[in-house]
């Protein structure tokens, strides 16, 4: 049996075990696309936290979880006569081969950039009414941005020069300050808006992810007080009895561990 074999074999007996736990597990034939979207939206973080911990062991568990959410939807779908799994595969299929004329017709493109910017047309041309259509509203404010700015820019709408995104997040510094000094809560809210999708922006044109980034920096501050909070332990003194300065030692101590 070569790879592919294998690869449909494997898929085959997923499927079949989906089929018999519909059929059979009390738990699974309650199941709804409304129950399970939660759970898949959580599936897709677990396997977002360990892409970016670079666990591929975890990343291939974290996957198979996944599979199995697409895999339930499709089976709930087909009990309706909506839609099954071969329609799901065949209607991305069609897509792909649609949306990439470089690869299937004869169409020419230099760069990742071009074929970004025909990705964006070939939409237009399905009968989307905008490009913006295809960012989902419950997405988190920071990946959301992000996928405006991708989409935009996909259809010419962007800067030229990374400089020119970063003199326009020191203005939107500047209104933000104004605002704070004159100490009006909702211009300061929409004004640090501003800031952040200017960040972001200059971020995409530097070719850092920045949910990505943040969450670097997340975990990094959670290892860093982590270890204040072990030091705390060791001399048997609760945090909030510590002195600023004492816990800024320990921070440092923090701040060279690997």
């Amino acid at each position: 049996m070569n790879s592919r074999e294998k690869q449909l074999a494997a898929l085959d007996r997923l499927l079949t075990i989906m089929d018999e736990l519909r059929e059979g597990c009390p738990w699974d034939k309650k199941q709804t696309m409304e129950s399970l979207r939660p759970l898949t939206i959580e599936e897709v973080y677990e396997m977002g936290d360990a892409i970016l911990d670079k666990d591929m062991n975890e990343v291939k568990k974290e996957l198979g979880d996944v599979l199995l959410h697409i895999l339930f939807y499709a089976k709930i779908g087909s009990e309706t006569n909506d839609f099954d799994i071969a329609d799901v595969a065949n209607g991305i299929s069609d897509k792909l081969i649609e949306r990439h004329p470089h690869i299937y017709g004869d169409i020419e493109v230099a760069d990742e950039e071009e074929v970004k910017k025909n990705w964006e047309k070939l939409k237009l041309k399905e009968g989307k009414e905008s490009v913006l259509e295809g960012v989902p509203k419950s997405l988190p404010a920071l990946v959301k941005a992000s996928r405006i700015q991708e989409k935009v820019a996909g259809v010419g709408f962007d800067w030229e020069e990374p400089q020119q995104v970063f003199e326009k997040l020191k203005e939107e510094l500047e209104e933000f300050q104004y605002e704070v000094d004159a100490n009006d809560i909702d211009k300061m809210e929409a004004e640090f808006g501003d800031v952040l999708f200017s960040m972001i922006n200059y971020a995409r044109f530097l070719k850092i992810n920045p949910e990505n980034a943040l969450e670097r920096t997340n975990k990094k501050f959670i290892k860093r007080f982590k270890y204040i909070e072990g030091k705390a332990k060791e001399k048997n003194k609760p945090l909030s009895e510590m002195t600023l300065a004492e816990l800024d030692v320990f921070w440092e101590e923090a701040k060279l561990l690997r």
